[in-house]
């Protein structure tokens, strides 16, 4: 049976527990870019990384930071560690300083025999109704996991109709299994959030519908591949590479293309997969990060944009794996960019 745990967290304090970072097999997705000799093992206690108060003229919210700790059904492996990562290295303690009370549940998959694609929507389905739940109670839904794929059921707990989506990636995560040759689910997230695959397995998900394509704005993205450009071009999809997000012009045309989106829809979804920051200048967030991505100063600038222009129904982070992050660089990055969703 599907459940959740829930753990109340009061200002980010540890609770003196003591995760494990260990070498763990390589689950597939794209090809690795990075030196795996940089992956470091951990045993120790987390330490939480100082954050930076974000200022703003928001209203203090009740933020339920939901965890789902897999990569590829596999519980606390690679990118299954960010979730806990991100609350032990001090969300609860930025949060709280901007005014936020903050409450952390983890989900749990009780699949005997982990497969990628029965966990990852067994979780979508978790993940709805959380997210249902927090917008009946009022609550704020950030969603923290490892794959991009459980976008899906923040998408369905949120509505899809007449929703927004504003996916910051690396990767144009737009495969279908027609498409891909790695046979990887976690880069068919998108395309499986607006309906293009996967359609009887996201039907499973409480509430799931598409999001519509044109309300849709995929940002930072640097590795497409031949079969998700030819996709891409043949949606509705608005698409700002990375170089494109960071130009003046570039900004100029996303102001409009968010205006629009506001204009169209009652509220968006915001995607930050943290490989679209740029692993040189930030830090890699996971082994997969492509160069050339965005700073912090750039993601944020657009992010205050999306605010500007859309209500942010929620957001979701994603592909951290901190055995990368050897500084803790991402890791502030990914608070601070979360800090400032909220104002």
């Amino acid at each position: 049976m599907e459940s959740a745990d829930r753990v109340p967290v009061f200002g980010g304090g540890r609770d003196g527990g003591k995760p494990r970072i260990e070498e763990k097999p390589r689950i597939g997705k794209y090809e690795s870019r990075l030196d795996h000799s940089r992956r470091r093992t951990y045993a120790g206690e987390i330490d939480r990384i100082p954050y930076e108060k974000v200022s703003g003229n928001g209203l203090a919210v009740n933020v339920r930071a939901i965890l789902a700790p897999y990569d590829s059904g596999h519980r606390g492996v690679r990118m299954g560690r960010g979730p806990e990562h991100l609350v032990r290295g001090g969300l609860a303690d930025a949060l709280s300083a901007d005014g936020h009370d903050v409450e952390v549940r983890f989900l749990e998959s009780e699949n005997s025999l982990p497969a990628e694609v029965a966990v990852a929507f067994e979780l979508d389905r978790l993940i709805s109704r959380e997210v249902r739940d927090c917008r009946e109670s009022g609550d704020f839904p950030l969603v923290l996991s490892g794959n991009c794929n459980n976008s899906v059921g923040t998408v369905a707990g949120v509505g899809g109709e007449n929703l927004g989506v504003v996916w910051f990636d690396g990767h144009a995560d737009f495969h279908t299994p027609d498409t891909t040759n790695t046979g990887f689910s976690d880069n068919m997230g998108l395309s499986i959030a607006v309906g293009h695959c996967w359609k009887n397995m996201a039907a499973s998900v409480p509430n799931f519908s598409p999001a519509a394509e044109k309300n849709v704005v995929l940002v930072g993205v640097r590795e497409i591949e031949p079969e998700e450009r030819k996709r891409l071009s043949n949606s509705e999809i608005s698409v700002f590479e990375a170089g494109e997000a960071r130009s003046e012009a570039g900004m100029e045309k996303m102001k409009s293309t968010l205006e629009d989106l506001g204009n169209r829809t009652r509220s968006v979804y915001l995607h930050l997969d943290l490989d679209f920051l740029d692993p040189e200048s930030v830090g890699a967030a996971n082994e997969f990060a492509p160069p050339d991505g965005l700073t912090v100063e750039e993601a944020e600038r657009i992010v205050h944009l999306v605010r500007e222009h859309c209500e942010i129904a929620a957001v979701g982070v994603a592909s951290y794996d901190p055995a990368f992050d050897d500084d803790g660089s991402v890791l502030r990055a990914g608070l601070r960019l979360v800090q400032s969703s909220l104002f």
